[in-house]
């Protein structure tokens, strides 16, 4: 009875340090306001972190609020609203204009961007697109693997076919309806396609481009965020970490928690396919690449892809505007 007496007293003692413990961590977290794309190449680390608890482990807590393009969030964030944000190739863009500084790079949208073309539309190769309409949402991923695309076949893609430019999901409901011939969409989109247009085919997508065309998709944080909050960024970071090795050590586990919990609607062996569109590295490799420069040169190529569609005037360069001691300092060599 002593025994149990001692082990019960232990107990209490215990829970009543747990109950004074938790009220303390919870004001200690740090809200960080985080704005996403919902495609796995944007938003699965931060589904994973959230569901394994990682960035509550660093203290951190998260409010994240959803966008459809990358344009939006950044003009969110240089508005205010938002701390940090997650995307894909815009995230090559605003920097360049110095607004909003990239500390943290998720992967390469290796095949993430696809160009459709419809079954009863005649079109067997990119060059069968002179003349045609092609739907997508200018100034994203998609554009810029587009843009590639149409330049492999010489065709000029200002002059050589009509670019439509709308939200992705409205340019994808065009394509299926038969009002456009063609679309350059990103996945999850490729999903809905499969679904509803019959005889749909995918042409080409961005891996057939891949180093020359790297699309980098990840993190930037606002300016003024960035000079202040450079502790909160390493936490995030570290938080981020662990998620990343689980995805390149376990693909199809992270895969089947997304889709179970993200993205139901999309059926699980195709959304397996869809997350291994992106080409993820270890932190061990990434931190080899932010070093030997591969990292800065990969987002420097979508840069001057904006720099001359965009026309930004006296751009700045991806090695001012990224910054990758803040991952180096979490990831030791």
């Amino acid at each position: 009875m002593a025994i149990q007496r001692r082990t019960l007293i232990r107990a209490a003692a215990g829970v009543a340090a747990a109950a004074t413990v938790a009220p303390v961590l919870a004001q200690a977290r740090t809200k960080v306001k985080v704005g996403y794309l919902h495609t796995p190449a944007v938003d699965g680390h931060i589904w994973l972190g959230q569901q394994s608890g990682g960035f509550v482990k660093q203290g951190l807590e998260l409010e994240l609020v959803q966008f459809t393009t990358g344009l939006e969030l950044f003009q969110a964030m240089i508005g205010g609203s938002l701390d940090v944000l997650a995307t894909g190739a815009v995230l090559s863009n605003f920097p360049a204009r110095g607004q909003g500084k990239v500390f943290l790079l998720n992967n390469i949208e290796y095949a993430t961007a696809q160009l459709w073309v419809r079954g009863d539309a005649g079109i067997a190769s990119l060059a069968d697109l002179k003349g045609k309409q092609i739907a997508t949402t200018t100034g994203t991923t998609a554009h810029v693997f587009l843009d590639r695309a149409l330049r492999s076949a010489q065709l000029d893609p200002a002059r050589d076919v009509r670019i439509v430019n709308q939200r992705m999901a409205e340019a994808v409901t065009s394509f299926i309806s038969g009002a456009v011939p063609a679309v350059a969409l990103w996945s999850p989109f490729d999903s809905t396609v499969r679904q509803k247009a019959a005889g749909a085919r995918k042409l080409i997508d961005a891996s057939a481009f891949f180093p020359q065309a790297a699309i980098m998709g990840g993190w930037a944080a606002r300016n003024d965020y960035y000079e202040k909050n450079k502790a909160t960024l390493r936490k995030l970071v570290a938080a981020w970490v662990p998620v990343n090795d689980h995805i390149v050590n376990n693909p199809d586990a992270a895969a089947e928690a997304l889709q179970k919990t993200q993205y139901k609607e999309v059926p699980l062996a195709e959304f397996k396919e869809q997350f291994k569109a992106s080409k993820y590295y270890s932190s061990p490799d990434w931190r080899v690449k932010y070093a030997d420069g591969t990292a800065t040169r990969w987002l420097q190529q979508v840069t001057d892809f904006f720099v001359q569609n965009a026309n930004i005037a006296n751009a700045v360069k991806a090695e001012q505007y990224f910054d990758p001691s803040i991952f180096n300092e979490v990831v030791k060599a």
